[in-house]
């Protein structure tokens, strides 16, 4: 995290924390009203993730009024250049803490997984359940195909699911994440998978979104549905 994105989220965020309490009920009418309090939302959001649960907010109402007042700024540049440097570097351990302890947990739920009847772990660490069974073709690396899917964490969050969106997508097999590219080459058309991705064949430490936090191990419901080849698909055989 840099020092000026840091600061940035923090003036931000007092642009909503100014001339306002905790106590007092803003409107949440109009669009700048509405505009105003999701940009709050947002980098309340972010700054949480950061690590920085403890702000002051009256100090960051106090900035923010300075400023905008043109007050002679309340502390040296240096003091603020030190304390930046300090929430970075805390933000810093504590994110690695986090992701230390995420990587721990995953080990050991894929150690316990891979002990269930049924389920098989591959050379790379992937772990696959069937679901349904079926005789249909099976993909190749350079193929397009069909599928329905739903994304959880190990917890059962749903972070992605195109099952709820009542939508299948087409995706080139060789430009998903690795634990796909090796699961869908498993699948033959029609069956259902249940794939266990160690976040090594996922995201690893770099997490997409704040539904997936880093060194994540994603399970993933999986339907193949078809293979795109020369503009036709092959559709399953039960």
């Amino acid at each position: 995290m840099k020092q000026h994105r840091l600061a940035a989220a923090v003036a931000l965020a007092a642009l909503v924390l100014a001339g306002c309490d905790s106590k007092t009920t803003v409107e949440l009418k109009t669009p700048a009203q509405k505009a105003s309090y999701g940009i709050g939302l947002n980098m309340g959001k972010s700054l949480a993730q950061e690590g920085m649960d403890d702000l002051d907010s009256a100090a960051v109402a106090q900035g923010i009024e300075d400023a905008i007042g043109k007050k002679p700024q309340q502390l040296k540049d240096e003091e603020l250049v030190e304390a930046f440097a300090f929430l970075q570097k805390r933000a810093e351990e504590r994110m690695a803490a986090l992701n230390d302890e995420a990587a721990k947990a995953g080990k050991k739920f894929l150690e316990e997984n891979g002990k269930r009847e049924g389920v098989v772990t591959t050379k790379s660490g992937l772990q696959y359940e069937v679901v349904q069974k079926a005789e249909g073709a099976q993909p190749k690396a350079t193929d397009v195909v069909t599928v329905h899917y739903e994304g959880k964490l190990t917890d059962g969050s749903v972070f992605d699911s195109s099952i709820q969106r009542g939508s299948p997508i087409d995706l080139p097999v060789n430009g998903v994440i690795p634990g796909w590219v090796e699961g869908l080459q498993l699948m033959h058309v029609g069956e259902k998978y249940k794939l266990y991705i160690p976040s090594e064949l996922a995201y690893g430490a770099q997490s997409p979104s704040p539904a997936i936090p880093a060194n994540s191990v994603l399970v993933f419901d999986l339907e193949l549905l078809s293979i795109k080849d020369a503009g036709k698909d092959q559709p399953a055989q039960n």
